[in-house]
């Protein structure tokens, strides 16, 4: 049963989140409190003890203090930076964590540039009738997103519960 919950809810809150940003441009709080209450349920059952659990924490915190700084600054939104910190703590202060920031940052990178150029070939685009979310096109936001949830599927098979999973099936 843990096991189930450590490949399904992570997995499913990031495309969940994906699409709702793809088309909507928001992320619901509700995903970010899942992925956060999930983690506290289901570490301990994966057989993370007290003390590995508070470092997750404090990768979380340590992610969600950079992102505040660039959502002051209106680099980030809000929505982006709950979404990050809420996935933080599901890889701790480990490699899969600088993999998981580094694989949002290329496909952040890449999506910004997509994005870009489906705004200038908008007439086109259109003209063509080829079905591309409205949004992207009416508004100056970029649905980020997209390229953690991307970033979290790359990263997600190396985590600590994934490995603690694969473990336990082994």
């Amino acid at each position: 049963m843990t096991e189930a919950a450590i490949f399904v809810i992570f997995p499913l809150c990031l495309a969940f989140a994906a699409f709702s940003d793809l088309f909507t441009m928001t992320i619901p709080n509700r995903v970010s409190a899942v992925l956060l209450c999930s983690f506290v349920v289901v570490a301990p059952l994966a057989g993370l003890d007290f003390i590995q659990i508070c470092i997750h924490g404090a990768a979380a915190i340590t992610v969600f203090a950079v992102c505040f700084s660039l959502f002051a600054t209106n680099v980030m939104g809000g929505g982006d930076a709950k979404l990050l910190t809420a996935s933080a703590i599901w890889f701790g202060f480990s490699a899969s964590l600088a993999m998981f920031l580094l694989y949002v940052s290329v496909f952040g990178g890449l999506l910004t540039v997509g994005v870009l150029f489906l705004r200038g070939q908008e007439n086109t685009i259109l003209g063509a009738g080829i079905p591309v979310p409205r949004l992207l096109f009416t508004t100056k936001k970029i649905p980020y997103g997209v390229a953690i949830a991307l970033g979290g599927f790359a990263a997600y098979p190396a985590s600590p519960l994934m490995e603690a999973a694969f473990a336990r099936l082994a």
